[in-house]
């Protein structure tokens, strides 16, 4: 099962000082649209499997998209291939926009 969480709470957890990697898997026209405005890693879905050194996988690694599907797959699959400690951003970038930064456009 995959770790599931909100933007407010992957933001608490990264304002309590701890590393963790936000990856977004979403494609760079989506990304130029709506930037989520933190340090983030972007590998586009389609990506990740051919750039998946690109990633430490001993690294909290929470992964997002537009609005959670796509991010939940690619979750899984890090765990699958060993990543010890990785979530799913609940919602997505338009989850962050809703609750988190309205002003980031939602598409």
């Amino acid at each position: 099962m995959i770790e599931e969480l909100s933007p407010r709470e992957f933001l608490d957890r990264r304002g309590q000082g701890k590393q963790i990697t936000l990856l977004d898997v979403r494609e760079n026209w989506e990304i130029d649209l709506a930037p989520v405005p933190s340090p983030t890693v972007r590998i586009p879905m389609g990506q990740i499997a051919e750039r998946i050194g690109e990633l430490d996988p001993q690294a909290p690694t929470v992964v997002i998209c537009r609005s959670g599907g796509r991010s939940t797959q690619v979750a899984r699959f890090l765990a699958s291939r060993g990543f010890a400690d990785v979530a799913n951003l609940s919602g997505g970038i338009l989850a962050w926009s809703r609750d988190v930064d309205p002003s980031i456009p939602q598409y």
